[in-house]
């Protein structure tokens, strides 16, 4: 017969631990049962219990033979070395799959890149060509239009200081430069060029004397 015993009373009985009593559990080397939220061990009856009141009966008992405390936590500590190895083992090959994918990803990308480079040193080349190409075309028209065409004179400017100076040369006062501009401006007259925007004059270096 069996009867339901705590698993403290049950390492009381074995002579475990109560890390052994539950290793045991594990190991499917003690039967268990779960009450309440509570777990209880079948102990043979033919087992006494340690802490029991004082008893006369001094029949002899067949005990059943238990493993001692520290053969239990050696086998419990090689459990968990074992556990621990097995881990160890999956996290290595996580880390050479990890690193065979990082690999290809750069292999793949720097293919990719190649690949690139290619494309845009071949467009290069097809421009480069079509260049001199419609250079060796448009050249020599470009070179006969311009022996044709007259010389440009450059455009100069004067400052608004330079033209100041001159008309006051010529007896005129601030006021009437002012007003001379003012007019020339409103004639539409090309030797003064004013920017609304930026609110700037340009006076092309030409002849005032009409403006004396």
């Amino acid at each position: 017969m069996e009867r339901l015993v705590t698993t403290s009373q049950a390492a009381e009985i074995l002579g475990l631990s109560l890390q052994g009593v539950h290793y045991r559990i594990k190991k499917n080397q003690l039967k268990s049962v779960k009450q309440s939220g509570k777990t209880f061990v079948y102990i043979s009856d033919e087992i006494p219990i340690t802490n029991t009141t004082n008893s006369t009966n001094n029949q002899k008992i067949k005990v059943e033979p238990v493993i001692s405390q520290n053969t239990n936590q050696n086998n419990y500590s090689d459990a968990v070395i074992e556990g621990k190895n097995e881990q160890i083992v999956l996290l290595k090959k996580s880390l050479k799959w990890m690193k065979r994918q990082y690999i290809s990803e750069i292999s793949r990308l720097e293919k990719n890149q190649k690949r690139i480079i290619d494309v845009f040193n071949s467009e290069i080349k097809l421009l480069q060509s079509a260049f001199n190409e419609m250079r060796s075309i448009y050249k020599p028209q470009i070179q006969a239009q311009r022996e044709y065409e007259p010389q440009k004179e450059e455009i100069k400017f004067i400052s608004l200081k330079d033209f100041f100076v001159f008309m006051k040369r010529n007896n005129k006062s601030e006021q009437e430069i002012k007003y001379t501009i003012f007019r020339a401006i409103k004639k539409g007259d090309k030797r003064f060029i004013y920017n609304k925007v930026d609110k700037k004059l340009l006076i092309l270096d030409a002849d005032f004397m009409d403006l004396i």
